[in-house]
């Protein structure tokens, strides 16, 4: 595999040498949810060329990050899916993904919000100390895509789709970028309903316990990591 080398003995360079190439990361992100076909990840990365998406499939699974596995249906299909190594990336993902949030303003209008890139916000962004006393289940709507939280005494499990559940609260803003808003706090609640940034349907007071229990900080936290001098 002639991966691009830096020459340095070094984690870092290694790890960028891994799965820092255009789309490695995105395909990573992509196979946190679970294991996926080679189509369902073009459908997840609809800009990226089927011989790209090949490589780097090729690359990840040589570095051991990323493994093909037959299924047992009788379709016997191929699936792309994170080996245990691979799997250690979830935390750095969601952390590189919130960190990544406070860029955010305006999408451009090429810009598209995937399904796993919607879960995995909704994952970053969740609080648990904020939610160690509640249990409450939040639909959000962000046009076509429907997802639903189901928040439990400290933990979330979110998933496509209607739950099962009828939910405390429907919420659909009016942009992806309301949606950003909410999660920084830059937004009231109660004023982004009067003015119609934000549709509910449901009670209303649940919105603000939404950007409570969902939250990015607008700007980095003092550094707690090394200090040199």
């Amino acid at each position: 595999m002639n991966a691009r080398s830096y020459g340095q003995f070094c984690g870092l360079a290694r790890a960028i040498e891994m799965i820092g190439e255009r789309w490695s990361m995105l395909v990573v992100r992509d196979l946190v949810l679970g294991p996926k076909r080679f189509t369902e990840l073009q459908a997840g990365l609809p800009k990226i060329p089927a011989s790209i998406l090949s490589t780097r499939l090729n690359e990840l699974e040589h570095w051991g990050v990323i493994r093909r596995r037959v299924t047992p249906q009788l379709d016997a299909s191929v699936v792309y899916e994170l080996t245990e190594y691979g799997g250690e990336l979830d935390q750095i993902v969601l952390q590189l993904g919130m960190w990544g949030a406070r860029s955010l303003t305006e999408p451009c209008p090429e810009e598209v919000i995937t399904t796993d890139a919607a879960i995995l916000a909704l994952y970053g962004a969740f609080r648990p100390e904020s939610a160690l006393d509640k249990r409450i289940t939040f639909e959000l709507r962000l046009g076509t895509l429907t997802l639903t939280a189901v928040v439990a005494d400290g933990s979330v499990k979110v998933a496509e789709g209607c739950g099962a559940e009828t939910p405390d609260i429907s919420i659909e803003p009016k942009s992806p970028a309301v949606l950003n808003q909410l999660f920084k706090g830059e937004v009231n609640a109660s004023a982004a309903i009067a003015d119609g940034r934000v549709i509910v349907k449901g009670a209303p007071e649940h919105l603000e316990t939404f950007s409570e229990i969902f939250h990015v900080d607008a700007t980095p936290a003092p550094s707690e990591g090394l200090v040199v001098h």
